[in-house]
């Protein structure tokens, strides 16, 4: 059985979750862990992991969000760590995608979430758009394992990465034509990545220009069997091995 370590299903994006869920069920994917971004999507992901056995919550406010949170958000947050369906304290990292001009509030956001991590024993799932060096910088000041999302770097920055403790996000960017991250995971090897979906985002092919789902890792998984040359078994199993050294699910 398969574990989407990434993926946002909300009311927003999805009209029947029941769907969704039983969809994923079909393929084997037993298991979400969905990502909240902000204090509504905080609220959303606690209020339906009680619904839905098979949902896990990683509860955090993106760096996107850096201009728009408050105080009693992160107030907020802290109180529902101790919910026994979070499981990380994620989304957060950075992005200096869109502008640099809030990279000292972005890092402040990030560090305080870092220091709830360190402080609740949990571990982080971690958004890097365009900031490898001061993310690295502001990672080395924790001893928390986690992962990084989305990964799309080279071998040597992977292995930067690892030599902190975290595993690599891989998801449907992988199967897309150009993609060059094939061969680094050739180098870095199965037992550094776990797979997920960031839907509704990064559809894999052959499904690119719909709607993501989490029933879709099945196909990242089988992407990644063929990758490595081997079963799609081994795959899971490796993978699924990843995931324990990180969560407690």
């Amino acid at each position: 059985m398969l574990t989407d370590t990434h993926c946002h299903v909300f009311s927003e994006s999805y009209e029947n979750i029941d769907q969704v869920l039983d969809e994923a069920l079909k393929n084997n994917v037993n298991r979400i862990i969905n990502n909240a971004t902000d204090l509504n999507s905080c609220k959303e992901a606690l209020s339906l992991s009680q619904k839905y056995s098979s949902m896990y919550v990683a509860l955090g406010i993106h760096p996107e969000a850096v201009d728009d949170y408050k105080e009693e958000d992160l107030q907020f947050l802290e109180r529902a760590l101790t919910n026994d369906k979070v499981v990380a304290i994620g989304e957060i990292g950075l992005d200096y995608y869109y502008t640099k001009e809030n990279k000292d509030k972005q890092i402040r956001l990030l560090e305080y979430q870092l220091t709830l991590a360190s402080k609740y024993n949990l571990p982080v799932i971690i958004h890097n758009r365009e900031a490898t060096l001061d993310l690295l910088n502001v990672l080395k000041k924790y001893k928390l394992k986690g992962i990084i999302h989305c990964f799309n770097g080279s071998k040597q920055i992977a292995l930067e990465f690892i030599k902190l403790g975290y595993k690599l996000g891989v998801n449907g960017v992988v199967t897309f034509k150009n993609c060059k991250l094939k061969d680094t995971l050739k180098e870095i090897g199965l037992e550094n990545i776990v797979l997920e979906t960031d839907a509704p985002y990064l559809t894999p092919v052959p499904y690119r220009g719909m709607k993501n789902e989490p029933k879709y890792l099945k196909n990242i998984a089988l992407f990644i069997a063929d990758l490595f040359e081997v079963e799609e078994s081994q795959v899971v199993k490796i993978t699924n091995r990843n995931i324990r050294q990180i969560f407690d699910i």
